[in-house]
């Protein structure tokens, strides 16, 4: 890609990236264990990977790079590792779209965190844009009227849901302290991240109960796909405004519910359908505004 403009770069990368993620749903759909054995696998093949890669490239340089990201990076890593583990029960509980609908939402919460957290200023577009992606959650959540949880009392779809937009919360909270963290931070955190989703999980999963055809599909999800599609969209804001990054990553919210729909038959309920489309209008919408605002020349 030598000779390529930025911005087509930046297209293709994040692109890639993209659609490389949006099997995710799809795959754990597929290998069907249960969820903490997913959350094991899932952590510790992806900090196999990302350790891997960071050896090879880094060399004796690499425990520096942990070190470097200091008390900020251990957040961050938190944080990820939180929101991987809510991920996982949001699918056990609830449908592919109504969680990656919910999760589409963290650029917004992360806007909301910074102007808590960083005392960022944040547009009344934004603002806007968090009210209308909040109406847009709550039809899809209005929606889950599944069967209990538990004895709990509350739908066992609403528990899912409410772990997606967890999940968007802890993602949104480590893209705010990921601003903080030098870029070459971002791989060590990710990697220890799912380290500790697997030290998490381990005393809860089952992991050796796989088969042979879902240990290979296992091995495609944490070595190929989530890390390689991870280093691939960290790569995009390089060459691309942020919210042109953003617009690209909502093909996710589309591809994911669709390849489960493809291969499963699971059908996106009528309000997952009305509030994903809330949803992914404004998003659009805001990304959109925002690249316009950056695009306009100055004076």
């Amino acid at each position: 890609m030598q000779g390529l403009p930025d911005h087509v770069k930046g297209v293709l990368v994040t692109g890639a990236g993209v659609l490389l993620i949006s099997p995710d749903t799809l795959l754990v759909r597929v290998i069907a264990i249960d969820q903490w054995s997913m959350i094991f696998w899932r952590g510790a093949l992806v900090a196999l990977s990302l350790g891997a890669f960071m050896a090879l490239r880094h060399g004796r340089e690499t425990p520096a790079l942990f070190r470097a990201a200091g008390m900020n990076g251990l957040w961050v890593s938190l944080f990820l590792t939180a929101g991987s583990i809510l991920f996982i029960v949001a699918l056990a509980h609830t449908s592919v779209a109504n969680t990656l609908i919910i999760v589409s939402a963290a650029p917004l919460f992360a806007a909301l965190f910074s102007r808590v957290f960083l005392a960022e200023p944040v547009s009344t577009r934004t603002w806007a844009a968090i009210l209308g992606a909040m109406a847009g959650i709550a039809v899809v959540v209005s929606g889950s009227a599944g069967g209990s949880a538990g004895g709990s009392g509350l739908p066992n779809s609403l528990w899912g849901d409410l772990a997606a937009l967890a999940t968007a919360v802890c993602m949104a909270a480590g893209l705010t302290l990921i601003r903080r963290t030098r870029a070459r931070g971002v791989f060590p955190a990710l990697a220890l991240s799912g380290l500790l989703s697997a030290l998490i999980a381990l005393p809860l999963a089952a992991p050796f109960a796989l088969d042979a055809a879902q240990a290979g599909l296992m091995a495609l999800l944490g070595l190929v796909v989530l890390p390689v599609s991870a280093v691939l969209i960290l790569l995009g804001p390089r060459y691309l405004p942020a919210p042109e990054v953003g617009l690209i990553l909502l093909l996710e919210t589309v591809l994911g519910p669709y390849w489960v729909w493809l291969a499963l038959g699971e059908d996106p309920s009528a309000r997952a359908l009305l509030g994903g489309a809330i949803v992914i209008g404004v998003l659009v919408l805001h990304s959109a505004l925002a690249l316009r605002g950056e695009r306009r020349p100055a004076g």
